[in-house]
């Protein structure tokens, strides 16, 4: 348990703390916690402190900062498949985290806590719901995203089975097999399954993302269908994962974090694993962005138009041609947030390996050119 402090003078008087952090998501918390590890007098913000995450969160073994310790990984997968048309080999441990774990590793015992919403956020003060204003040496919006219409989101359907069940069934990064019912030409899905622990798997059909994404009902019909036709029945009793977020709307810069300060990969959804690498260096104030940073930020949205302009029946041969890159490519692509040569080399061997026909749409869509699309694509995709 933290400590509650009690509500701020509306006038924003009291002691001004070296950090205040708005947000105690796993980006928020693991930015307080190394704040406090090195000393700095920190303040968080968020509605309901204590609350549990519920989420299920995963990186590459590889992403993970030395300082946190090896228990709060649940489960590993020492080379996860990918499917696009065909099977893949990813040759890089993928790791399950445990949430109470890591809550409980991202402590702050001497911080000041504050139980409210942040409504307004400066360089150095925040004005809160309640109307109180809090002022810091430095103040950190790690609240995540807002959802807004322009904004694609991925969504997805999970249900939670005795690993008992799941016999035969290789952990998955992404499978985009066509075996979950969709019609032909429909916006494209793919099953997601991996271990929770020892005794549990999560078994989720995946939305990448979409402007508008899946519903939910959409994506359980699939998941159904799709775990039916290899074998695994339902009974309805399974407890459900629901999953519904921005991948897009993130901005680099000195005084946000996490997914709301551009860590987020529009490729994965995936943002825990670079926040965690980049606590350290966002607690002592360090420029997180550099220029390279910031060009790679810009080459991953170049990616979303890319995959835009393509229909959704090359999405699987798309991710078979990614996915036979080198492990240094799709390494680079995936998680060098400030690789530029890698990111860019992973780019090019990408391009250079898609058949004639992809080429064209991808070339035509990164430098802006409109491309008729064969089908609608309602399910927009976000992209590598």
């Amino acid at each position: 348990m933290h400590r509650i402090a009690p509500p701020p003078a509306p006038d924003g008087r009291g002691v001004k703390r070296d950090l205040v952090v708005c947000g105690l998501g796993p980006a928020g918390r693991a930015l307080a916690h190394r704040a406090a590890v090195h000393g700095l007098t920190v303040t968080v913000v968020d509605p309901a402190p204590e609350r549990r995450w519920t989420a299920t969160y995963a990186a590459w073994a590889d992403e993970l900062p030395d300082w946190l310790p090896p228990e709060v990984v649940a489960a590993t997968v020492p080379r996860p498949m990918a499917w696009g048309t065909r099977a893949h080999r990813v040759d890089r441990p993928y790791v399950v985290l445990d949430n109470a774990r890591l809550q409980s590793v991202l402590r702050f015992p001497d911080a000041q806590v504050v139980p409210d919403r942040a409504v307004d956020i400066s360089p150095e003060r925040v004005r809160l719901a309640s109307g109180a204003t809090i002022t810091g040496g430095r103040v950190v919006d790690a609240r995540g995203l807002t959802r807004a219409p322009a904004r694609a989101e991925q969504t997805a359907y999970g249900v939670i089975v005795d690993a008992s069940r799941c016999a035969g069934l290789d952990p998955l990064f992404m499978d985009w097999r066509s075996d979950n019912g969709a019609p032909s030409g429909a916006p494209p899905s793919f099953l997601y399954a991996v271990p929770l622990d020892d005794e549990r798997m999560l078994l989720e059909e995946t939305c990448l993302a979409g402007r508008p994404a899946l519903a939910g009902a959409q994506l359980r019909t699939r998941l159904r269908y799709r775990l039916r036709a290899r074998g695994i029945e339902l009974t309805g009793a399974e407890p459900v994962e629901h999953v519904r977020f921005p991948v897009q709307g993130g901005r680099p810069g000195p005084h946000r974090f996490g997914a709301a300060g551009g860590f987020l990969h529009p490729a994965t959804g995936y943002s825990v694993g670079a926040a965690l690498a980049s606590a350290d260096a966002v607690a002592a104030g360090q420029d997180v962005w550099p220029a390279g940073a910031r060009v790679v930020h810009h080459l991953r949205s170049a990616g979303l138009r890319a995959l835009l302009a393509l229909p959704p029946e090359d999405i699987p041969l798309f991710f078979d041609t990614f996915f036979t890159l080198s492990p240094a490519a799709q390494r680079a692509y995936l998680s060098g947030r400030a690789d530029l040569g890698g990111t860019i080399a992973a780019m090019r061997s990408l391009f250079e390996a898609l058949p004639g026909r992809l080429r064209r749409r991808v070339a035509a869509a990164t430098l802006g050119i409109p491309v008729r699309s064969r089908g609608r694509w309602g399910s927009a995709m976000m992209g590598l």
